[in-house]
């Protein structure tokens, strides 16, 4: 008899249940003279015990602010030790930590805040074109006349206080570096209290995803998700405080944050940002300067770092391990990763921002054929199986949506129960919308994902959002947006675009007001302005129509 496709995890190791902030105090005792984290661009070099005094400080200093434990705290910056800071302290003080895009814009970012009722947001100054102080003040002209008190926004009636990471004082806004200061004299009692207080299934972290209904999606994680499935990454790479992690994912992903961060330092390893963003001159200067045993990231990102002109001048013999994950890889990028970047056991990772995010990952000694056709075997003490349409069970080697289940699944979207009930069944299981099939040997391959879902460079895009924000402009009557190939990130966004009568627009045209108002990766490349859209008899527009026709101009082009 075939066995049917569910898988369950398995481990000698038991699931950690403690808090994020009992874990961190831990690896700071247990590693304190070792080195932690080092951020090259900011010129930051500390060990566990430094990076320790630094969260507690700020934790303490967050609770001048009047924040209560189960608030939410946004973070909008890209890659900082601010960023890392704030992450262990928020979750020592028991504060609920909301990961905003560095990309996002105007619309998003209001959005956010308002959708999870935001008391405070921490934020970057700038970050390439973006005027993140400039943005917040045309949400919210008020900032810069609210006094030394809390704010007062109609646009944004929950944010209480603005913290920004400046060298400069700013109008309506308390700098990053001047909250330790703020502590009241018995903080230290305080947080000890939020900590007796604070239980390992308690909401965390809040990460927004693109919706396939327009708006993004607040997946709403615990301590006991993300703690655990860092952990658990970190042991599928073998990492021990000797090791030395490279990140330049972004923070605000569970990638940086679970995958890069809590695998670190729930093994005592040491982390490296080489830049506030990903550049791949330097990851390669601090690859091989810090001599990093592990490196992280999407197939764009390696296939940039081995294609950069003086990639031949670096040295990679201290390399071994890391995490490739967001696309699939090509089996030669797979290749020269190993025979040129000395990567004998780097490891493929699938999973979503619900579910912590991992569920499957390869071994370090997996061979190559499974780590380029398979995304892995299932994750300790998770459990995943494939189903048909009606919902039942399928045979190995079948392929049907894939669901998972276990200590790694959200508690659900925030202030949203009709979509979380959408994704998570009444058993628990996680409804992923990938088709996949999982073999004889439990290796899983991912055949197929979300009908209208476009990854870009590892980034997942939801036409439905783009649509309605190109639905919003008076000259636009109608916007279809898909995807087709790309060389360089994968995917590229498309779109067609239906007018008013009478009305003209040019594809710069809308670009612009993309530029304005959403993420840089969601701004379509390929604008087509048409008369007409292909259709069904019943009216639906068939996208694979405009998507064979939009390769054709491309290739053309």
């Amino acid at each position: 008899m075939t066995p049917n496709s569910f898988v369950c995890g398995t481990s000698d190791q038991a699931l950690i249940y403690q808090t994020i902030g009992d874990a961190f105090d831990k690896a700071v005792e247990q590693w304190g003279d070792k080195e932690a984290i080092v951020v090259r661009h900011q010129g930051i070099r500390w060990s566990y015990r430094q990076f320790g005094e630094a969260v507690d400080a700020f934790a303490g200093g967050l609770l001048s602010l009047g924040l209560q434990a189960g608030d939410r705290i946004g973070i909008w910056s890209p890659n900082n030790i601010e960023w890392v800071i704030a992450q262990f302290a928020t979750a020592k003080a028991g504060l609920i930590l909301v990961n905003i895009n560095p990309a996002y814009r105007k619309a998003e970012l209001s959005y956010t805040l308002n959708k999870v009722g935001c008391k405070s947001l921490i934020l970057a100054s700038e970050f390439r074109s973006s005027d993140y102080i400039g943005m917040l003040r045309d949400i919210a002209p008020g900032i810069n006349t609210s006094g030394d008190g809390p704010l007062n926004l109609p646009e944004l009636p929950e944010l209480q206080s603005l913290i920004v990471i400046n060298d400069e004082p700013v109008a309506g806004m308390i700098r990053f570096d001047d909250i330790a200061a703020m502590a009241p004299p018995n903080a230290a009692d305080q947080l000890r209290a939020r900590a007796l207080a604070n239980q390992p299934d308690d909401a965390i972290n809040i990460q927004f995803t693109s919706g396939t209904t327009g708006l993004p999606k607040g997946a709403t994680l615990t301590h006991f998700n993300v703690l655990n499935n860092g952990y658990f990454c970190g042991q599928a790479m073998k990492l021990t405080q000797k090791d030395c992690l490279c990140i330049p994912v972004p923070l605000y992903h569970c990638f940086g944050m679970v995958l890069g961060v809590l695998a670190s330092v729930t093994h005592g390893a040491a982390m490296v940002f080489p830049s506030e963003a990903f550049e791949p001159l330097a990851v390669l200067e601090a690859v091989s300067e810090e001599r990093c045993t592990a490196l992280h990231g999407v197939p764009t990102m390696f296939i940039a770092e081995l294609e950069h002109p003086i990639f031949k001048t670096f040295d990679f013999s201290h390399l071994r391990t890391g995490i490739m994950a967001g696309a699939p890889c090509p089996i030669e990028v797979m290749r020269n990763v190993i025979s040129e970047m000395h990567m004998d056991e780097v490891t493929i990772c699938y999973g979503m921002t619900e579910t912590s995010p991992v569920s499957f990952q390869s071994a370090t000694d997996d061979p190559l054929e499974k780590r380029v056709s398979t995304v892995g075997r299932v994750h300790p003490h998770v459990q995943v199986k494939i189903i048909d349409k009606q919902g039942a069970v399928v045979p190995r080697g079948t392929s049907g949506e894939l669901c998972t289940r276990g200590y790694s699944v959200m508690l659900g979207y925030w202030d949203d129960d009709e979509r979380t009930k959408e994704g998570i069944d009444k058993a628990g299981w996680m409804h992923t919308g990938d088709l996949a099939m999982i073999d004889d040997e439990g290796y899983c391959d991912i055949v197929g994902r979300v009908k209208d879902m476009i990854i870009r460079g590892g980034e997942n895009i939801y036409p439905r959002e783009i649509e309605e924000y190109l639905f919003q402009h008076p000259k636009i009557q109608e916007a279809a947006v898909f995807g087709v190939p790309d060389k360089k990130f994968g995917e590229a966004v498309a779109t067609w675009i239906r007018l008013n009568e009478g009305e003209t627009l040019t594809a710069d045209d809308v670009r612009d007001y993309c530029n304005e108002q959403i993420a840089y990766y969601k701004v379509p490349k390929h604008i087509r302005i048409v008369e007409e859209f292909p259709m069904t008899v019943t009216g639906k527009i068939q996208k694979f129509i405009m998507r064979e026709k939009a390769i054709k101009e491309i290739v053309h082009d």
